[in-house]
């Protein structure tokens, strides 16, 4: 299946909206782990298997693995993620936006190296940092687009005179994904939680594009809004929620601490899509 066709069937088998973002900090791993970048694998591996029948995607942050030079424990969780929940795509939150070979070697990097179903890019120097990621056929591609910091708004929103209607960025960038840029229905558009009106409005450029919205729970945004303003009957989005499940407990059962939060994240979201 495509990455589309796998997110959908998750969302339908699993009832759920739900990502969990993998973004590990050693600091905040429970007593026995805390500060051992060694255990991160470890920590990944328990969450991902105390919530992989609840969520609709995982979406790991290559960065948090990198600064630790965990790169081969990324891997390993790439592999544990397809061997036991192989119904459930992998989200590698890269946000690469390079072009030309650059471009190729960090495409081949997601899809070839990490194995990942879908990857996240910034569009910022236009169609061709995004081309050679369209060449993996069937694999999905995530356009930052109205993203939930507030710096956002520092090129986000600000209006183009040279495009007709002068459109914010963030809308006309919507456009060209849910346009031209889709050459072969892969692309889909990040939008802030944070933001519900302008997700309403990304809804409306884009009405068949996946959406993945992160920031609910520790970034604050609103988890049953954000459904209410993207979700449509054939079009699908993901809720992303890292901090919050990750580090809802801090004893030995952190998993079953994150299964709980992962649990209520769930029911709410499910609860706004109704």
């Amino acid at each position: 299946m495509n990455f589309t066709d796998m997110l959908r069937a998750a969302t339908a088998q699993h009832g759920s909206l739900l990502c969990v973002g993998l973004d590990p900090e050693p600091a905040r791993f429970p007593a026995g782990m805390q500060g051992d970048a060694r255990k991160i694998y470890d920590f990944c591996a328990a969450v991902v298997d105390a919530t992989a029948d609840l969520v609709c995607a995982f979406k790991p942050q290559i960065a948090y693995f990198a600064a630790h030079g965990a790169e081969e424990q990324l891997e390993r969780l790439m592999q544990h993620m397809r061997s036991n929940a192989p119904q459930v795509p992998v989200i590698l939150d890269a946000k690469r936006g390079d072009i030309g070979a650059t471009a190729e070697q960090y495409a081949k990097e997601a899809f070839e190296r990490y194995g990942a179903d879908a990857v996240t890019l910034s569009p910022f120097m236009g169609f061709d940092s995004i081309a050679p990621y369209l060449a993996y056929r069937g694999k999905g591609a995530f356009l930052l687009c109205r993203t939930s910091n507030p710096g956002g708004d520092d090129l986000q929103n600000q209006r183009l005179a040279s495009v007709a209607g002068q459109p914010l960025l963030y809308e006309h960038l919507a456009s060209l994904a849910q346009g031209p840029w889709n050459r072969n229905g892969q692309l889909g558009l990040v939008v802030g939680a944070t933001y519900p009106q302008e997700i309403e409005r990304v809804r409306s450029l884009a009405p068949t594009l996946p959406l993945l919205i992160p920031g609910v729970g520790a970034q604050g945004g609103d988890a049953a809004a954000a459904v209410r303003a993207g979700l449509r009957s054939d079009a699908p989005i993901i809720v992303n929620s890292s901090r919050a499940i990750l580090y809802a407990g801090d004893g030995a059962d952190f998993a079953g601490a994150a299964r709980a939060q992962a649990l209520r994240m769930r029911a709410l979201l499910q609860a706004a899509r109704r």
